[in-house]
């Protein structure tokens, strides 16, 4: 059985070093959008520098990646605080589906919120080439 460890390298947005207390939250889920494992938050970003907010933790996916049903994927949710409005909102996502699983460095896409976990009407968030940047890691048990 495998155990899929992400590292969670940074994200690029335009507007990174205006976010307040940045963090991402990690939901693994079905093609209806049920979660299959428990969800995860990061602890609030390391740093902010440039177009990227740097976060660099290890999330360990709560199931064997065996154990995954088709057509499951791994969902980031970048969320952040906004001060005005007293709330913590989603600003973006980013998914990863079960076939880009493989171990080492993988680059995906931003998508415009509302968070679309049956990943029907997906808009990207820019034109700009703006990423989630992951690092895979599989331990075989």
């Amino acid at each position: 059985m495998t155990l899929l460890t992400i590292n969670i390298e940074k994200i690029g947005l335009k507007d990174a070093g205006q976010c307040i207390d940045p963090y991402i939250t990690v939901s693994v889920k079905d093609l209806n959008g049920i979660d299959l494992t428990p969800v995860q938050d990061t602890p609030v970003a390391l740093r902010k520098e440039d177009t990227y907010v740097h976060f660099n933790v290890d999330i360990e996916i709560q199931k064997h990646v065996e154990k995954l049903t088709k057509g499951a994927a791994i969902f980031f949710e970048f969320k952040h605080y906004k001060p005005k409005k007293r709330f913590t909102s989603t600003k973006c996502f980013a998914f990863m589906e079960m076939d880009e699983i493989k171990p080492g460095a993988i680059v995906i896409e931003l998508y415009k919120k509302p968070t679309d976990f049956k990943r029907k009407k997906l808009q990207l968030l820019t034109k700009k080439p703006l990423y989630l940047h992951l690092h895979q890691t599989l331990h075989k048990e």
